[in-house]
């Protein structure tokens, strides 16, 4: 039996699947609910996205990740869509955590209800649209005449993993702090920036090793995902299994820690909104 305030361990999350289903599915449609288009701005987004980040890092700046003589710029454009997917999940957990609770204050007021269930719901929508855009990214790869190896397809999962889970627990942490300080979520869009061009969205990661700044930037784990996504998946490179292992471990982390946070100022959500 559990005691009212008290953390609880993860493992409880599965009773409660029914109930993250349905507002995972709720999540989805307020999404899209009332606009014209609806669900097809799932695809909209991430390619209107693209276009506007290749014409500035692609044709202006130049960019490329390896050898120029052997990517074109149309490889160059696929890559950075799989890094600018994988960011946009995370700038929207980001962006829409801190407010999670907040904007929900009908259910805080609910003593049976499981307010954990909300960050799972919120990711359970943005996973949907993360699917959408690994589909659009890898399809484009074939498309420009590129190849995606069986192998390459079966690590793809393992190496996301982690990075939902990183973002689950950040998810956790955001929407309990976002309760207590408001001005978290005005502080979220610069934050995501930062960590947009720090990760290697845009650049080859020898370009931070140049810099001088990888002795800080190695222990982002969105960075190594997004290497790791583009060396394993599209290039067909070996997986480096020690950095895998340490986003698995911060992922782990952030979860336990996000949680554990949430679980343990969750009497007091009332009292503050």
């Amino acid at each position: 039996m559990s005691v009212p305030g008290q953390p609880q361990p993860i493992t409880g999350l599965a009773r409660k699947r029914d109930l993250w289903w349905q507002f995972t599915v709720r999540a989805i449609e307020a999404r899209y609910r009332g606009s014209y288009l609806g669900i097809l701005w799932a695809v909209l987004n991430p390619m209107l996205m693209l276009v506007i980040f290749f014409v500035v890092f692609g044709v202006i700046f130049g960019g490329h990740f390896r050898d120029p003589n052997v990517e074109s710029l149309k490889d160059y454009a696929m890559a950075m869509f799989l890094g600018l997917i994988l960011f946009q999940l995370l700038a929207d957990t980001l962006g829409a955590s801190p407010l999670l609770v907040t904007g929900n204050s009908n259910l805080v007021k609910k003593v049976v209800f499981p307010l954990d269930v909300l960050p799972l719901a919120q990711m359970g929508g943005l996973c949907f649209n993360l699917a959408i855009g690994l589909v659009l990214a890898l399809g484009g790869w074939v498309v420009v005449g590129n190849s995606l190896s069986v192998a390459g397809l079966a690590w793809l999962p393992v190496i996301l993993v982690p990075f939902l889970m990183f973002a689950t627990g950040l998810a956790w942490l955001l929407a309990a702090l976002g309760v207590f300080f408001r001005d978290l979520a005005q502080a979220m869009p610069f934050i995501a920036q930062v960590i947009m061009y720090s990760s290697a969205v845009f650049y080859p990661v020898s370009r931070i090793m140049q810099a001088n700044l990888w002795s800080i930037l190695k222990w982002n784990p969105f960075l190594e995902t997004v290497v790791l996504s583009r060396e394993v998946v599209l290039w067909g490179m070996p997986v480096n299994g020690n950095r895998l292992l340490y986003t698995y471990l911060a992922g782990l982390a952030s979860m336990v820690v996000g949680r554990w946070v949430f679980m343990k100022v969750r009497p007091a959500f009332a009292d503050v909104i």
